[in-house]
């Protein structure tokens, strides 16, 4: 559940967004910078978060006054290795912390820190991850919390569509891929399980709010509704003009224990209840015309 610090929104002095060259991280930068916040935008050419001298270099960019939102990771963490990178570079960003009074901190987290088996997922949920990448956002959690006296939010997105996406994970991204080059869809089974998916944009725009109403707590960035795999395959075959057929392959290995996953959206619409999700149908729509005109 979120509180806000600022019951009406207060546009942030400056915020320092550590990650700004990545998906999510580029999709935040440009909506504070659209609606006419100040931002300091660090990618790992101003600050390569594993080098020797991160922590430094943060101090020295970092000032009391300053609202900061943590994006950067290596993601998905797949394995053991990659957890310990993400954790190295979340050390970086704590030293700096810790050397640095700030005015608040946004951590974008994820879903994947909840248990598999809540199911409606809320910001009560239980916290257990089954998957290295959940835990590597559980742990950067804890650690960001106790490395500064600013309060502190987490927002913790669902599965993140939307256009320039680099990654190419089942879903939404890749099978618009697979349709603009009018490639089949191949499906697991039936692609009958069913998932939350957010757009980036969305997720930047609650980032937004949390940063002008200097909110601190945990807050799920999901829409409450989720959809077969199968439906969005055949959603984005329509928008490419059915040039892709959507396959059906049977598994070769037994269907996930995680079969379905749904949100109980109930914090979010008391937080901000003018906020309004982009429906799935809409916001592919919209990704598929923001990557035509670039």
């Amino acid at each position: 559940m979120l509180e806000h610090l600022n019951a009406t929104p207060v546009k942030p002095v400056r915020v320092v967004v550590i990650g700004a060259g990545g998906f999510v991280g580029g999709a935040i930068n440009r909506r504070l910078t659209a609606s006419g916040a100040t931002t300091l935008a660090l990618t790992r050419q101003q600050i390569d978060l594993m080098a020797a001298d991160a922590s430094q270099k943060l101090r020295t960019a970092l000032k009391p006054n300053d609202s900061v939102v943590v994006v950067s990771a290596i993601a998905p963490a797949k394995n053991v290795a990659m957890l310990m990178q993400n954790l190295r570079m979340a050390e970086a960003v704590c030293e700096a912390l810790t050397a640095t009074p700030i005015h608040h901190l946004v951590y974008i987290s994820s879903d994947a820190v909840y248990a598999d088996d809540a199911n409606p997922v809320t910001e009560e949920s239980y916290c257990a991850p089954s998957t290295p990448h959940g835990m590597m956002h559980a742990a950067r959690e804890l650690m960001l919390k106790t490395a500064t006296q600013a309060p502190v939010a987490m927002l913790r997105p669902t599965l993140v569509y939307g256009a320039g996406d680099p990654h190419n994970g089942y879903g939404p991204n890749r099978f618009r891929r697979q349709a603009q080059r009018g490639e089949p869809i191949p499906l697991f089974g039936e692609g009958e399980e069913q998932r939350d998916h957010v757009s980036v944009d969305d997720v930047a725009e609650l980032a937004r709010l949390i940063l002008f109403h200097r909110s601190r707590g945990a807050l799920n960035a999901a829409t409450g509704v989720a959809t077969s795999f199968n439906r969005i395959a055949h959603i984005v075959a329509a928008q490419f003009g059915n040039k892709s057929e959507v396959q059906e392959i049977p598994r070769s290995v037994p269907r996930p224990h995680l079969a379905h996953r749904f949100f109980d959206i109930t914090a979010c619409r008391q937080a901000f209840p003018a906020f309004r999700f982009t429906p799935l149908e809409e916001g592919l729509a919209q990704a598929r015309e923001f990557e035509e005109k670039a």
